[in-house]
């Protein structure tokens, strides 16, 4: 379809390199945790807003331009890396804080606190370089030699990438906004804030040491 090969085995793929677990999968359990479901699905269509952004991109050719250049690498990788440190202060403080219990009020802010969430989560994959290369690594792989149209089938399997991880982060929000209505305990949930701030200041560190890679 569309010029692509072997599409169950790139769809399998895709699951397996989905469900891994990393920044996109943990912002949106965090966001789940701490505002319920609404905040999680917001998080999760940020993310495949990113996703999009970073398949266009590759698809036009401009993701090869983060394997070329190191500067270009640079440039991309510094912002989201200091965004990640953010991201990762801001949960550490809300363990600190406590700040599940006012979970309600910020969740009570509407259409504006759920757009705040979405940006994030768009910002956290669309400044991500890796995600831009990964995209260029692994979807190539998968278009014939002879496509007629080789950027349509870039567009379809990233489309079909991006569907595929949004359906996987919405379950993950279902599974985590559950545990959530069943009740965590507060030492629990901010243990859970703790470990992920950690975490985000580690990829945070990942990402700020890494250099472009061939693919």
């Amino acid at each position: 379809m569309f010029g692509t090969q072997d599409l169950p085995l790139f769809i399998a793929s895709a699951l397996v390199l989905n469900a891994t677990p990393g920044v996109d999968l943990l912002y949106t359990a965090s966001r789940t945790l701490q505002s319920g479901w609404r905040s999680g699905v917001a998080a999760a269509l940020g993310i495949g807003a990113g996703c999009v952004a970073h398949a266009l991109t590759a698809a036009l050719g401009l993701a090869a331009l983060l394997v070329a250049s190191s500067t270009a690498f640079t440039v991309i990788k510094l912002p989201g890396a200091l965004y990640l440190t953010w991201l990762a202060f801001g949960l550490l403080r809300a363990a600190w804080r406590d700040e599940r219990a006012t979970a309600g009020k910020q969740a009570g802010r509407g259409a504006a606190s759920l757009q705040q969430v979405f940006v994030q989560g768009f910002l956290t994959n669309v400044l991500n370089p890796k995600v831009a290369l990964f995209f260029l690594a692994l979807l190539p792989q998968f278009i014939a030699a002879d496509a007629p149209h080789k950027a349509l089938a870039f567009l379809f399997l990233g489309f079909v990438f991006v569907v595929n991880g949004t359906l996987l982060l919405f379950a993950i929000v279902a599974l985590v906004s559950q545990a959530r209505r069943v009740g965590i305990p507060t030492c629990w949930a901010r243990l859970a804030q703790a470990t992920g701030g950690l975490l985000f200041a580690l990829l945070a560190l990942r990402l700020a040491l890494s250099k472009p890679q061939a693919v």
